[in-house]
């Protein structure tokens, strides 16, 4: 059995903690032999391949009477980059549960579980779920609803460093004034409408807008002002972080995606620079 999660890239400027579109990278998680102790190949540095590996502590904290198994662990989702990599293990863990325990969980339960694990639903939802997903959690419940995103090109520029989210979320202020927020939400409203009704340049413009967490953030990736000055000579829609950061995700209309994506390349030569879609399924069993 192999289990296969999307990555996911948060926010999208606006939306931030509840904003999520699925990616087309994953983690892939192949199922082995059972065996005495948990045991995870993997060919990532500083994770574990024990049961303290966070796949194997998600899935035996939702089925705590697994059978212990051998795993095998493949991913291209880069580790702190703001592309949902511990959304995807946990992700990847509830599944294994629900296959290995036969809990036969729905997708609202998943996505309920995952939250509370993660502690927020925007990238654990869309990687449950696939898509454009908006979500909210309120005491204990998960609201949420499932899009379609605008057709269009998305480039991801990945730094050669790291950036936890805990850092990133250091530099946002403890307080806002009342003006500001309804400013800030003002314009989330106003996006996703954009978003919603397919007015892909004017949703990204807004989005560009945000005044929740990117002013703030800006400093940890000053790459991203450096390419969002390119964007008219490139034809590019707009650049957003993804997630907390550091990585930068680009939107673009089909005739820009190769000039935008040979300049980054050019202008940041240590970046990982691809080319990815929306992913429109979530978590599934492929194998």
């Amino acid at each position: 059995m192999k289990i296969r999660v999307p990555a996911t890239t948060a926010n999208l400027g606006p939306g931030f903690d509840s904003f999520g579109l699925a990616l087309t990278m994953y983690l892939e998680l192949e199922v082995l032999e059972e065996t005495k102790e948990w045991e995870i190949e993997h060919e990532l540095d500083n994770i574990p391949r024990d049961e303290t590996n966070l796949i194997i502590k998600t899935a035996t904290h939702v089925c705590p009477n697994l059978s212990p198994h051998h795993l095998k662990m493949t991913t291209d989702i880069p580790t702190a980059r703001g592309l949902g990599s511990s959304s995807s293990a946990i992700v990847a863990g509830i599944e294994l549960a629900n296959q290995l325990g036969h809990l036969n969980l729905s997708k609202e339960k998943i996505v309920e579980i995952a939250t509370e694990v993660e502690g927020h639903p925007d990238n654990v939802a869309p990687a449950i779920l696939g898509g454009f997903v908006v979500a909210n959690k309120i005491e204990e419940h998960i609201y949420y609803t499932q899009h379609n995103f605008p057709e269009c090109e998305l480039i991801i520029a990945i730094p050669n460093y790291e950036l936890l989210t805990s850092a990133s979320r250091q530099v946002l202020p403890e307080r806002l004034t009342y003006e500001y927020a309804v400013e800030a939400s003002s314009i989330a409203n106003v996006a996703l409408s954009s978003l919603l009704s397919g007015n892909l340049e004017q949703a990204c413009f807004l989005m560009e807008q945000d005044k929740w967490h990117e002013p703030f953030r800006a400093a940890l990736v000053p790459e991203l002002k450096r390419i969002r000055e390119e964007k008219n000579q490139l034809g590019f829609y707009t650049a957003l972080l993804s997630g907390a950061g550091p990585t930068i995700l680009i939107l673009c209309p089909k005739e820009s995606l190769v000039k935008t994506k040979n300049f980054i390349k050019e202008k940041f030569k240590t970046f990982d620079i691809q080319h990815v879609r929306v992913q429109s399924t979530g978590v599934e069993i492929v194998a």
